[in-house]
């Protein structure tokens, strides 16, 4: 695949209680794991707090920047949900309610109030995104998907996320794990093979477990199964060939 054919992605995590330390962030996670069953690269995570300008700024360049953009959380009732309203100043349009989501919390709460009203904010030209768990839709805007931030419901919006995609080759990877030896001691032929392969993601990360137990994880991802089994047997090679001898071969 050709970076021209890549498929990429950012996520936008709005809120100040992530900022803040008060919540942590589960989503990233699920996304990144999810937007890799399609193919699809997630470049860039950034987080930003309720503020219009701060969402405005970092949706418009998110948006130029990758194919899709998804965000969550800001969508709820309270006066910090500001990302609808900002998604839309983000595209030059207004936010007026949306006639189904207002149908929606017509029927469970009778005639909403201001509060809930919010949630039925959908920016001029959007689409609903399907909540199949609690509570309103999410929203694509163009290529901005706008989600919830509670993770059992932002999960759940993503299924009707997926089959909108543009998807590429999904990534394939192997992990040749490397026990006794230091980073030190394996940087030079992770690197050889590294130069070797240039459209191959390859890493290293390290591990211990007390008292003695230490080594590192060589992660080598592609598109190309056979280019990344053909680097891993080179890299098993030059670590063989270095009297590395404690190696072993992991999937994934």
């Amino acid at each position: 695949m050709t970076a021209s054919e890549r498929v990429t992605a950012a996520v936008l995590i709005i809120g100040d209680e992530i900022l803040s330390g008060r919540t942590q962030d589960v989503n990233l996670n699920a996304i990144a794991k999810y937007l890799a069953t399609y193919g699809v690269d997630l470049c860039e995570a950034r987080v930003v707090p309720d503020v219009e300008q701060e969402i405005i700024d970092a949706v418009n360049a998110l948006r130029i920047k990758y194919d899709y953009v998804i965000t969550t959380g800001g969508i709820g009732p309270t006066h910090d949900d500001i990302t609808a309203d900002s998604v839309a100043k983000a595209f030059g349009v207004t936010a007026p309610e949306h006639p189904e989501i207002m149908a929606m919390l017509r029927e469970r709460w009778g005639e909403p109030n201001a509060a809930r009203r919010r949630m039925a904010h959908v920016p001029e030209g959007g689409s609903l995104v399907k909540n199949p768990v609690q509570g309103p839709p999410g929203f694509q805007k163009e290529n901005v998907f706008v989600l919830a931030g509670v993770p059992a419901i932002m999960r759940g919006m993503l299924d009707d996320v997926g089959p909108r995609l543009r998807t590429g080759a999904v990534v394939v990877a192997t992990t040749v794990r490397v026990t006794g030896s230091g980073e030190g001691t394996i940087a030079a032929p992770l690197e050889a093979v590294a130069k070797a392969h240039p459209d191959l993601s390859i890493g290293s990360y390290p591990f211990f477990a007390p008292p003695d137990v230490y080594g590192a994880s060589l992660v080598i991802r592609g598109r190309d199964p056979a280019e990344v089994e053909a680097a891993a047997v080179e890299l098993e090679k030059s670590l063989a060939d270095l009297g590395v001898s404690n190696v072993a071969r992991l999937e994934a």
